[in-house]
């Protein structure tokens, strides 16, 4: 009913910035994939955020919406290290699946994206050119980044989690977190809670740009296709 209305102005709609839309319960309710079906009949830009292998089963719909340059997909990927994946981001896709979904996505033709994300400083902040490399060579058009913030109780959970999974090494974490943080754990400042302040913050940076000029210097990221969502505003394609 919203995208019908004459008064809506076609832009990308991001699925989703909060909650991934392929945990293991959408293979149950399918309601990402009933989201793709509503966006495809009306021919309405998508992007996708994810980490996990699930979105390949959607590849057919996928594959529709970016044969008419309707979709872009993201990839997270914070490790290379299989182990650490596992503590870090339990029933999650491997690093495998992820950049074998990476490499289904673009060979249907989806700009993929992938998200070096979140760095964490002292644990994974040395694997930034890693990825990278691995990203460009399964088809990547774009990589970015963003430094983990702990806001609000994240931060007790996740100090929690790095005393008991790495006693020996815990305080530097979050030290080299608090550096990034001015001091805190947390980050809400816009514009700063992303990319972060200081030497490790400005250190990280340098990396990804050599990355990208290593990797993706010669790659395109293509714009949506803004133009046929209101040839299909009324279910139908209009005759003329």
């Amino acid at each position: 009913e919203t995208l019908r209305k004459p008064s809506w102005q076609v832009a990308p709609i991001m699925l989703a910035g909060n909650t991934d839309i392929y945990q293991p319960a959408e293979a149950k309710f399918r309601i990402t994939r009933q989201l793709l079906e509503v966006l495809w009949k009306y021919r309405h830009p998508v992007g996708l955020i994810t980490k996990n292998s699930l979105i390949t089963r959607d590849l057919d719909i996928i594959g529709q919406l970016a044969s008419e340059g309707l979709c872009h997909a993201s990839i997270s990927i914070t490790t290379l290290d299989e182990k650490l994946r596992r503590l870090l981001e339990p029933r999650t896709a491997s690093i495998e699946q992820r950049f074998a979904a990476v490499e289904a996505l673009t060979g249907v033709g989806v700009p993929v994206n992938v998200m070096i994300a979140p760095v964490i400083p002292g644990l994974t902040d040395h694997e930034i050119l890693g990825i990278a490399k691995r990203a460009a060579a399964a088809g990547a058009r774009r990589i970015g980044y963003t430094v983990v913030r702990l806001n609000d109780d994240v931060a007790t959970i996740f100090e929690d989690w790095a005393r008991k999974t790495y006693p020996d090494r815990a305080d530097r974490i979050l030290n080299r977190i608090r550096d990034v943080r001015n001091g805190n754990l947390g980050e809400k400042r816009f514009g700063k809670r992303h990319s972060g302040e200081g030497r490790i913050a400005e250190m990280i940076q340098q990396q990804f740009e050599l990355a990208r000029r290593k990797y993706f210097a010669d790659r395109e990221w293509p714009d949506y296709n803004r133009g046929l969502h209101e040839q299909y505003k009324t279910g139908q394609l209009r005759l003329f």
